[in-house]
């Protein structure tokens, strides 16, 4: 009697978990945010100071009617204000029922990495950035850090990087 070969129809190779993020850049670094994270992408027009907030809250904004909280994420990786302040995008989040906008230079597009393919962080990577970073992934001869959002809106609060 023959032995038959038999293959699982449909069956797939390998499973793949793809993650998308959509990229920002701050001071020419890229950066990646979750894509089930972000609400909005917006231009800011205007901005209330808050007075006596912390260096990270650069002020307050009204979204289509709602009170959104504008975060630097140039402060809260450490980085100066560039002062540019013509055109500023920020990327709208939520966070424990509050609204942030996370204010960066730039706006990119939409990625969809392998999850498995993340790098952890440098190891010469500064400690602030370390601790707002969930990893890195390496896009043709660019390194795209990839934001835990939760650690970026925990103001004040420090974790310890899981490595």
């Amino acid at each position: 009697m023959k032995a038959l070969n038999t293959v699982a129809i449909g069956a797939p190779k390998s499973l793949s978990r793809e993650m998308e993020f959509i990229t920002v850049t701050v001071a020419r670094q890229l950066l990646g945010l979750p894509i089930g994270r972000v609400h909005d992408v917006f231009v800011v027009s205007e901005m209330t100071k808050v007075p006596l907030a912390q260096a990270e809250i650069a002020g307050l904004l009204n979204l289509r009617g709602r009170v959104v909280t504008a975060v630097s994420l140039r402060s809260r990786l450490g980085l100066e204000d560039d002062g540019r302040a013509e055109r500023r995008m920020a990327v709208g989040l939520e966070n424990q029922g509050e609204a942030y906008g996370l204010l960066v230079d730039d706006v990119g597009e939409v990625l969809k990495l392998d999850a498995d393919e993340m790098q952890p962080n440098p190891v010469h990577m500064d400690r602030r950035w370390v601790n707002l970073s969930q990893g890195v992934h390496q896009l043709q001869g660019e390194l795209m850090i990839i934001l835990d959002v939760d650690a970026v809106l925990a103001f004040g609060a420090e974790r310890d990087p899981v490595q």
